[in-house]
């Protein structure tokens, strides 16, 4: 979040009301971020973000769409920030990050932190393809419980940006072989190719990427569907020739304040 230059949060406690987001907005550019943090920092972070640095940025129109802990990574912090257009992320994040509420707790946000910027800056792989966040409700209050489910983000590293050919078969066998599965698959997106707007804000540029969000009911959920092989089987050979490598997956859980999860 510097601005340039296992589930066991501290709050399992019991849940309090929960009221609609500040922002109903379409997401149309999305920036998936992975912070490493200092040991032992994690929790220290997300009490803080999800007190401080929620409602302040959507309040200058942006979206904090979903915030989690990796489950594979006990010092990596996951989180999604939404944008209606390329426009409004250069005026918003200019609002934020030249407001009181960040200079405040900057400081403390930044001593969590070794990296912040891992950061795709990414869109919706064709029109619909994103993440719907109308009618999403966040908790408040102080009381709140772990949220359900596991978010399995899909990070598939391409040769060229995605072609017509292969977002066919993300949209039919990809998203099928998930759905069959078990899974309820969130959204689809692709490289935001227009250059960073915010270079205050590191970004990861010259990659061209296809991310999918998928969300299982439990980690056993999650599990059961490896284990049966058939994306191995059935999707994974035909994926082969687009790709540059084998794919990156995030077993994410979220947070007690994220809009997103199960």
């Amino acid at each position: 979040m510097k601005p340039s230059p296992t589930l066991a949060p501290s709050a399992a406690r019991p849940a309090q009301a929960h009221t609609p987001p500040a922002t109903n907005l379409d997401c149309n550019v999305v920036e998936l971020r992975q912070y490493t943090l200092h040991p032992g920092q994690r929790d220290v972070l997300i009490d803080l973000f999800d007190r401080e640095f929620v409602e302040t940025q959507e309040a200058v129109g942006m979206a904090v769409m979903g915030q989690f802990r990796d489950l594979d990574a006990p010092d990596r912090f996951v989180w999604l920030r939404g944008f209606p257009n390329r426009d409004s992320r250069a005026r918003g994040l200019s609002a934020f990050y030249d407001g009181p509420v960040w200079r405040q707790h900057r400081d403390a946000a930044n001593a969590t932190m070794i990296d912040s910027d891992d950061v795709l800056l990414l869109r919706p792989a064709w029109p619909g393809a994103g993440i719907a966040m109308r009618g999403r409700e966040r908790a408040t209050g102080p009381l709140r419980t772990p949220l359900p489910g596991l978010l399995d983000v899909s990070v598939f590293h391409l040769h060229e940006p995605a072609s017509a050919a292969l977002l066919r078969f993300c949209q039919g066998p990809m998203t099928q072989t998930l759905t069959q599965g078990g899974a309820e698959v969130l959204g689809w997106y692709v490289s935001e190719s227009a250059p960073n707007n915010f270079p205050r804000l590191p970004v990861r540029q010259g990659e061209q990427v296809l991310v999918g969000f998928a969300m299982f009911a439990t980690p056993t959920a999650f599990e059961a569907f490896c284990r049966s092989g058939v994306w191995a089987r059935e999707v994974q050979p035909a994926l082969e020739p687009w790709l540059t490598g084998p794919p990156k997956s995030l077993r994410l859980a979220a947070t007690a304040r994220s809009l997103i999860h199960g």
